[in-house]
């Protein structure tokens, strides 16, 4: 029975129409274009309206399901639970079994070996020693491990699932004989998508990259007589989660929804399709800088696995970008998927998001595009034709280029990195040492240019240089020469430099400041004149401090010939612009 007062308060708000909505935008916009001010358009191709409404929502494939229903758009079950896997990379069988075994007591759920690979029976043993009724993956397995996971499997009580991250496409002929001997609760092989993801791919390339690896390898099998659900059982998908919050959780439901399509059409059954999916957090996005942020970037990224229905979700520790992860920090990491499970409890429900307008929609997206990208790779030869003849080499650099190139220009954020730099950190005594270096080095990383930067910055004042030190003078109109300050501070933050920000009534006083660069902020209008009267009083002072504009005036010609050095403003590119001046500066 309908509560009374509930209907009757629902019926005080009125509906709003799309077109009621749409001349609230208008009016609040007054007269600019709400497609070039308000539509978002994502690295997928994707064009994000500004709302949604339930007209979005007829038409979408699979929008009323329930979670642990085929096709799984909602989940592969019924809870929203996942488990906690911890990756565990030591350098012997003993201390990674004793890592794994407090990781475990302190609230992990799954252990994932990596590190070392296991060469004998007798090391195996130790590596699982008390271990037993843990899901365990190995992430580094090759074909002698996988036979002995088989032989130890067999003859034990083991009940724990077990996987591995071999390849699943490295070699057919050897797929089949595992899958025909292995036993249940052995997932053998693994379609790596967040390689692809690390090094490149889009949201929407991940999901039709390891799609169609995972087709080849059903194709594959079925050609060796492989029966399709053995092969689809066999199988784990890995994706990195990235910092675009709500397409990340609808490209976990997108993909499952593509793969149980897939597992069918090879004839396989619904409980077969269920894709097993583990998520680990992105490393590209990972900064030395600022690294506690990579906590906060952890933690959305795993809320994004959770909502978007992994099975299992790796956090990577927040310092693993510039050294091997101490105990604190992976504890840190550990308590990030502790505290969603039991704090914020989401693991009590399952697809939180489902039936929200915008994210069902963005779900359909994703599965039509990921389902195109794996139909051209199909249309090709399969994946590994097409990856044979460079297609998949081709679109991860083009999508790693673009990557970069938006870090750099700053269009994509890196908190404390490219944008928000706190001046004052030192991250030298971090990395400045052979292993900080090659773990810094050895990877694809969004952050390197501007870390090598002020890197650099550093270096030079640990040898016996100076830091070049800033002088952000503002003087004049004061709603502008406060905007302009404040753009130049953010902006040369990320080069490392010592930054003093002063307010002058003239602009003679600023000469006598001190200071290896002056950037002066104030307004178009002025700056002729202040120009002018700061450049004769450093020449009268025998002063040769070059002076940069902050803005980019109609008269920038004009006051490049009067002596200004430079101007920053918006379009400034960012990492030339600094490198430029830091070699100026750096004497």
């Amino acid at each position: 029975m309908k509560n009374m007062e509930t209907e009757k308060l629902l019926e005080d708000f009125l509906p709003v129409s799309t077109a009621e909505w749409q001349a609230a935008i208008a009016r609040d916009l007054k007269g600019a274009d709400p497609e070039k001010r308000l539509v978002w358009r994502t690295e997928e191709g994707m064009a994000v309206k500004p709302f949604y409404r339930a007209a979005d929502l007829p038409g979408l494939a699979c929008a009323n399901t329930t979670p642990g229903d085929f096709p799984y758009r909602r989940g592969t079950r019924t809870s929203g639970d996942w488990r906690i896997r911890e990756a565990i990379d030591a350098a012997n069988a003993e201390e990674a079994n004793a890592m794994a075994r407090a990781a475990v007591a302190a609230g992990a759920e799954q252990i994932a070996f990596g590190g070392f690979l296991v060469e004998s029976a007798r090391e195996l043993d130790s590596l699982l020693d008390g271990l037993d009724a843990t899901p365990v993956h190995f992430e580094r397995a090759d074909e002698p491990l996988i036979r002995m996971l088989i032989k130890r499997l067999r003859g034990t009580l083991r009940a724990a699932e077990t996987s591995t991250g071999c390849d699943a496409l490295a070699s057919a002929e050897f797929a089949a004989e595992v899958i025909g001997s292995a036993p249940l609760g052995l997932a053998p092989f693994t379609i790596h998508g967040a390689a692809f993801r690390e090094a490149g791919a889009t949201a929407v390339e991940e999901i039709g990259f390891a799609l169609a690896s995972g087709v080849d390898f059903l194709a594959a099998l079925a050609e060796r007589g492989v029966d399709v659900n053995r092969a689809a059982a066999a199988l784990e998908f890995s994706f990195a989660v990235g910092s675009n919050y709500f397409f990340e959780i609808a490209k976990f439901r997108a993909f499952r929804v593509l793969w149980a399509q897939a597992v069918e059409s090879f004839g396989g059954t619904h409980e077969t399709a269920r894709a097993r999916i583990a998520a680990r957090t992105l490393h590209w996005n990972q900064t030395i800088y600022d690294p506690h942020v990579n906590i906060l970037r952890a933690t959305t990224e795993a809320m994004a696995a959770v909502l978007g229905g992994a099975d299992a979700v790796t956090v990577t520790p927040f310092d693993a970008c510039y050294k091997a992860p101490d105990e604190a920090s992976r504890r840190l990491a550990r308590n990030t998927q502790l505290l969603l499970k039991h704090e914020a409890w989401l693991g009590r429900v399952a697809d939180a998001g489902g039936g929200s307008y915008a994210l069902e929609t963005i779900t359909d997206f994703m599965a039509r595009e990921g389902w195109k990208v794996m139909q051209d790779i199909e249309a090709r030869g399969g994946f590994r034709t097409a990856q044979g003849e460079g297609m998949f080499a081709q679109a991860l650099q083009r999508g790693l280029a673009a990557r970069e190139q938006a870090v750099a220009l700053r269009r994509r954020v890196l908190v404390g990195t490219n944008q928000y730099a706190n001046p004052a950190e030192r991250a030298l005594d971090r990395v400045d040492n052979r292993a900080g270096e090659q773990r810094m080095h050895a990877d694809l990383r969004g952050a390197r240019a501007y870390e090598e930067l002020r890197l650099r910055t550093e270096r030079h004042a640990a040898a016996g240089g100076n830091t070049p030190r800033v002088l952000l003078a503002e003087i004049g109109d004061v709603k502008m020469r406060a905007a302009r300050s404040a753009f130049a501070t953010n902006f040369f933050a990320c080069a490392g430099f010592e930054l003093q920000t002063l307010r002058f009534k003239k602009a003679e006083e600023i000469a006598t400041a001190g200071a290896d660069l002056i950037v002066l902020c104030s307004s178009d209008a002025e700056y002729a004149a202040q120009a002018s009267a700061l450049l004769a009083q450093l020449r009268a002072l025998g002063h040769e401090t070059p002076v940069i504009v902050a803005g980019n005036p109609e008269n920038a010609e004009e006051l490049r010939m009067a002596g200004i050095a430079d101007f920053v403003h918006v379009r400034t590119p960012p990492l030339d612009f600094l490198a430029k001046w830091q070699e100026t500066l750096l004497v």
